[in-house]
């Protein structure tokens, strides 16, 4: 089964100009599957550098002129390359066929930024443009039922369908949004397959973690503090390590695309928390996953901050996917007072507080300090206009 992806229409759109074209997300979000859909009918030839006789087949034809490239390719509409990051010198070859102006679109997929933007930032300049595509977003997961009405409003849904879309909603917040994970019906050996065997491929095939049992002990800390400010130091006590190697790691875990940083909204760092800094995970199911917790009861003790991680991830996603992104922050007073999201696009603020179930927020201290209503985010109706 194949769940229609929003991101669907933006590489539609890139089809038509000349430059190179980055897909990037993490493995298993569905990028190969979007992009040979999109691609049905076309003349398009796909490398995948996970396939060594790919790889092999790419570097000797990088040893030729563009031209010749060409025409023993069959003089393609489009080429795509599924693991571009594997090879080093992807974007200086890629590059060279640009320069040439070969009349071809070009699309790197790649399940880390970690050499892509690298390469990317000294070989392509100004020759490519990005998509990031995160794993499933509710309302994609919603318009596959087969109880939805095509063209009905979301809110609206919510109301008529609202034994479903709390299922789903369950279901969603316990198991995630992988592709391969909604549609399946053996989802918690999917999740622990997809945590141990390709989470981490792309830090640990690169050799920039040390230990590995060291980077596995993080993410469980991680996991248990979703949604909290996290100290570093903290953090380095707990696994007997340097500042340097969690600083290392995490950096390392977010340009994998497993967990985003959310830093603290301030204008007034004398009343304000200014430097900390919230961590959450793109996907709910791969947090259970690290933890080996799948409950599915509403009354699980950390359902509060599981509905706030899988509420901040929704609009980070849609963030993504949007022409017009917003800034995410938090906000929290020094002395009383805070607020689990706010967006900042241009002079535009919008605050929100998270809330599994619907009750009185204490919202007067950021009211009175920005003059903006902060709206409550509670798990009855999951969709916001945001997204």
């Amino acid at each position: 089964m194949y769940i229609s992806r929003i991101a669907e229409n933006i590489v539609k759109d890139k089809l038509s100009n000349k430059k190179v074209l980055m897909v990037l997300g993490a493995r298993q979000v569905g990028k190969t599957t979007m992009v040979k859909r999109i691609l049905q009918g076309r003349n398009a030839v796909f490398f995948n550098f996970d396939a060594q006789v790919d790889l092999d087949r790419f570097k000797s034809l990088s040893a030729v002129s563009a031209s010749e490239v060409m025409k023993s390719l069959g003089n393609p509409e489009i080429i795509v390359i599924d693991e571009a990051q594997r090879w080093a010198e992807t974007a200086r070859v890629v590059k060279g066929w640009y320069d040439y102006e070969i009349k071809c679109k070009v699309i790197l997929l790649g399940s880390s930024s970690l050499n892509i933007l690298n390469q990317s930032s000294e070989s392509l300049t100004g020759r490519n443009e990005k998509l990031y595509l995160p794993p499933l977003t509710f309302k994609e997961i919603v318009a596959a039922q087969d109880w939805y009405l095509p063209g009905q409003d979301f809110k609206q849904t919510a109301l008529h369908f609202k034994a479903q879309v709390r299922e789903l909603l369950m279901q969603n917040l316990i198991f995630g949004s992988y592709p391969e994970v909604v549609t399946s019906g053996n989802r918690e050996e999917l999740l622990l397959n997809l945590v141990s065997d390709y989470l981490l491929k792309d830090i640990l095939n690169l050799d920039l973690v040390k230990s590995q049992e060291t980077i596995k002990r993080l993410l469980q800390l991680l996991a248990h503090q979703a949604g909290s400010e996290v100290s570093v130091s903290e953090l380095s006590l707990n696994l007997h390590t340097s500042r340097a190697t969690v600083e290392k790691y995490l950096d390392l875990l977010e340009e994998t695309y497993v967990i985003f940083r959310l830093p603290a909204f301030s204008t007034n760092p004398r009343k304000e928390i200014a430097k900390s800094r919230k961590i959450y995970f793109w996907d709910t199911g791969i947090r259970n996953a690290v933890l080996g917790e799948f409950s599915q009861s509403e009354l699980r003790p950390d359902i509060g901050a599981l509905w706030e991680n899988w509420v901040v991830a929704e609009f980070a996603k849609h963030n993504l996917l949007s022409g017009k992104k917003s800034n995410l922050y938090f906000w929290r007073s020094r002395f009383s007072g805070e607020v689990d999201l706010v967006l900042k696009s241009g002079a535009e603020l919008k605050a929100y507080e998270i809330k599994w179930q619907a009750q009185k927020i204490k919202k007067r201290a950021f009211e009175k300090a920005y003059n903006i209503t902060v709206h409550l985010i509670e798990s009855s109706n999951p969709f916001v206009d945001e997204f």
